[in-house]
């Protein structure tokens, strides 16, 4: 019996989308949409208006954009949203967003490995506690970052409305450590 062959799997900041990008992420966005979550849209996106949305992340200087690659093609992305330079008072904590792995792409540990990237960067910019929401339907989601230490402190019960029906939205935080310092 022959091994399956090994899938290269990688997770890396964006500080700019090339074309062939752009067009794995646009498909990997509109499969999470129709598999139903991860993102907030209900329904596929044309692919200008998912090309607008990305290049606009990249503009606005409290947002970072997050891609996972499964064999060097983008399946999937989270944002890091930090709080407003004036709002010192809540700069202890920062928001992990619009995380999904495209259906096609999961079971590679891409969305732990994705989560870890974000928690990474922000703790390194100085953040301390790492903020998330996630709607109750999403069971996956919310299996993995409760595996990953999320800590569940809320529910909304009216958080959605999805397909007509309203919907719960549970609220996780989990705190960050500092950095280490090279030899600590």
């Amino acid at each position: 019996m022959s091994e399956a062959p090994a899938h290269a799997v990688a997770v890396e900041r964006c500080e700019r989308l090339l074309e062939h990008d752009i067009t794995d992420l646009c498909e990997a966005t509109n499969a999470a949409i129709i598999e139903g979550g991860g993102f907030g849209w209900l329904e596929p996106q044309e692919r200008e208006t998912l090309t607008r949305h990305f290049r606009g992340v990249l503009l606005v200087p409290e947002r970072e954009l997050f891609l996972a690659r499964l064999d060097g093609r983008v399946v999937g992305s989270a944002q890091l949203a930090r709080p407003p330079r004036y709002n010192e008072a809540q700069a202890i904590g920062a928001q992990l967003t619009h995380a999904y792995i495209a259906p096609y792409a999961r079971g590679f540990g891409l969305a732990r490995k994705l989560v870890r990237a974000v928690e990474e960067r922000a703790a390194a910019l100085g953040h301390r506690v790492l903020n998330l929401d996630v709607r109750e339907t999403q069971a996956a989601a919310i299996q993995i970052f409760e595996a990953l230490g999320y800590t569940r402190w809320g529910t909304h019960p009216a958080y959605a409305r999805v397909r007509g029906q309203i919907v719960a939205g549970h609220f996780y935080h989990r705190m960050l450590e500092a950095p280490r310092r090279k030899g600590q």
